[in-house]
């Protein structure tokens, strides 16, 4: 069977959404993403995540462009519909072994339903790239926004243990799926 060339990996690299057009990030996009990356807000519940360097940022948009070259998809930006970029987000494949869903927003615009645009269309992504791969959210658990949005797109609590590599040790972790994972992928995904 031939594939339907609207569901190429290549289209995936700019899609839109009911208010939103989700983008691969370009070069053009460190400045933008560095004002969000930079915002201690947006990593309240991760403070040592945060980026204090433009140069932090142009690696990880290098680290998301050899995603998007190698899987055929990784993470977005996103931007209105006047350009301003509200966040970012998508799924990246984690360890070889599940999508990892992430998103990241632009404190101004919380609350407003940017996070479940960006989620809809990155579970539909991972689905027509890789749909033998479970989608999955990693999170902290007392971020109660991200535990909300797994929960509203649809995923499971699969596991709850400590954060391995937080410099919090009290730290906990859930990760939530949209399938059952089996034990060696579980015992993977939650070691790093």
């Amino acid at each position: 069977m031939t594939p339907d060339p609207r569901e190429t990996p290549e289209n995936l690299e700019r899609v839109r959404t009911d208010r939103l057009t989700l983008s691969r990030p370009t070069a053009d996009d460190v400045e933008d993403v560095f004002r969000l990356y930079s915002d201690p807000a947006v990593w309240e519940h991760f403070p040592s995540r945060r980026h204090t360097h433009p140069g932090t940022t142009a690696e990880l948009l290098d680290h998301v462009g050899e995603s998007w070259e190698v899987i055929g998809l990784g993470s977005w930006v996103a931007r209105d519909d006047g350009g301003r970029l509200v966040g970012t987000g998508g799924c990246d494949l984690r360890l070889g072994l599940a999508w990892n869903l992430g998103y990241r927003l632009a404190r101004d615009v919380w609350g407003r339903g940017f996070a479940q645009e960006i989620i809809r269309a990155a579970v539909a992504a991972a689905h027509r790239v890789r749909p033998d791969m479970a989608v999955t959210a990693y999170l902290l658990e007392h971020n109660g926004k991200s535990r909300a949005a797994a929960e509203r797109a649809g995923l499971d609590l699969a596991w709850t243990g400590p954060d391995a590599g937080n410099p919090d040790r009290d730290a906990v972790r859930l990760l939530y799926a949209d399938r059952p994972l089996s034990p060696i992928v579980l015992r993977e995904l939650t070691a790093t």
